[in-house]
C-alpha cells in the first residue's frame, strides 16, 4: 500500500474515530452524573438504610433473647422466621453497635453512599454501555443482548435477597451464640459500624455476582465460546470450582457454604439449557450453527 493510500484510509477513520470517542465522552458524563446524584440521595438518606441493614441483626439478637429465656430455637427455626413462617421474636434489649474512631462512622456513610450509588444507577449505567455498543451490533445482536440487561439486575437481586432475608441472620444468630455470660466475665459481640457496612457488603457482593453465572456462560454460548455439550461435561468440576468459590467468600461454616453452593450449582444447570436454546434458535435463524457474533 503506498503512502498516499495509507493517508487516505487515516483520513477516512478520523472521522469516524472522534466520533466514537464523542459519544463515549457523552455516556461516561452521563454515568458519572448519575452516579453524583445516586451518591448524594444515598448519603443523604445514609441513617435510614443502615438501619435497613441491621435488620438481620435484628432477626438474630431476637431469636438469640428468647434462646436466653428458656425458649429453645436453633439454625431451623431462624429458617422459618426469615421465610415468614413464623413472627419474628422481639428484641429484649437494644443493639450496641460502636465505633472507635472520631469520623469512622461518617466515611462509613460515605461508604455505604458509594456502594447505595452504584446500585441504584446500574439500570442508568447498564444502558449507557448498551447504547454504546449497540451500534457496532447487528440487530439479531442487539436483541439477544436486551434479555441479559434485564436478567442481570434481576439475578443480582436474588443474591442479595438471599443474603439479607437468610445468609446474615443465620451469620449473625451464630456469632451472639458465642457470647459468653460467667460471673464477673462477660464476652460480648459488640461490632463496628464500619466492620458490620464490611461483612454485609462482602456478601451481597459475593453472592450477588456469583449469580450472574447465567448471564455470562450465556453470553459466552452466544459468542460461539463455549457449548451446551462442554458446559456438562465439565459438570464435576464446575461443583468443585463452586465448592471452592463458596468456601472462599462465605464465613467459615458448612451451613454458609451450601447456601452459596447449593443456588450457584442450580443456576449452573440453568446456564446450561440457556446455551441448548441459544444453540436451538442459532439453528433456526441459519440453519448452519454459525456464531451469533461474526469471527
Amino acid at each position: 500500500m503506498s503512502t498516499y493510500d495509507e493517508e487516505a484510509e487515516l483520513d477516512a477513520s478520523r472521522a469516524p474515530l472522534m466520533e466514537h470517542l464523542v459519544e463515549l465522552r457523552k455516556r461516561l458524563i452521563i454515568c458519572v452524573a448519575a452516579l453524583g446524584v445516586g451518591f448524594i440521595l444515598c448519603f443523604i438518606f445514609a441513617k435510614e438504610i443502615y438501619l435497613a441493614l441491621l435488620h438481620p441483626f435484628e432477626v438474630a439478637a431476637g431469636l438469640l433473647a428468647e434462646q436466653t429465656a428458656n425458649h429453645p430455637h436453633g439454625p431451623f427455626d431462624l429458617l422459618l422466621i426469615v421465610t415468614g413462617f413464623k413472627p419474628m421474636p422481639p428484641s429484649v434489649q437494644a443493639l450496641k453497635l460502636v465505633f472507635t474512631a472520631p469520623l469512622e462512622f461518617f466515611f462509613t456513610k460515605m461508604k455505604l453512599a458509594g456502594f447505595g450509588a452504584i446500585v441504584v444507577t446500574f439500570p442508568v449505567l447498564a444502558w449507557q454501555l448498551y447504547r454504546f455498543v449497540a451500534p457496532g451490533l447487528y440487530r439479531r445482536e442487539r436483541r439477544a443482548f436486551l434479555p441479559f440487561l434485564i436478567a442481570s439486575p434481576v439475578l443480582f437481586g436474588m443474591g442479595a435477597a438471599l443474603v439479607y432475608y437468610i445468609m446474615l441472620p443465620f451469620v449473625l444468630w451464630f456469632s451472639l451464640s458465642q457470647q459468653i455470660s460467667s460471673g464477673n466475665i462477660q464476652v460480648e459481640l459488640l461490632p463496628r459500624v464500619s466492620d458490620y457496612l464490611e461483612l454485609v457488603t462482602k456478601l451481597l457482593l459475593a453472592f450477588g455476582l456469583c449469580f450472574q453465572l447465567p448471564v455470562v456462560l450465556s453470553l459466552a454460548g452466544l459468542a460461539g465460546l463455549l457449548t451446551s455439550r462442554q458446559l456438562m461435561e465439565v459438570r464435576r468440576y464446575a461443583l468443585l470450582a463452586i465448592v471452592f468459590v463458596a468456601a472462599l467468600v462465605t464465613p467459615p461454616d458448612p451451613i454458609s457454604q451450601l447456601m452459596l453452593a447449593v443456588p450457584i450449582y442450580l443456576l449452573y444447570e440453568v446456564s446450561i439449557w440457556c446455551v441448548k436454546l441459544i444453540e436451538l434458535r442459532r439453528k433456526d435463524d441459519d440453519g448452519e450453527g454459525r456464531s451469533l457474533i461474526p469471527g
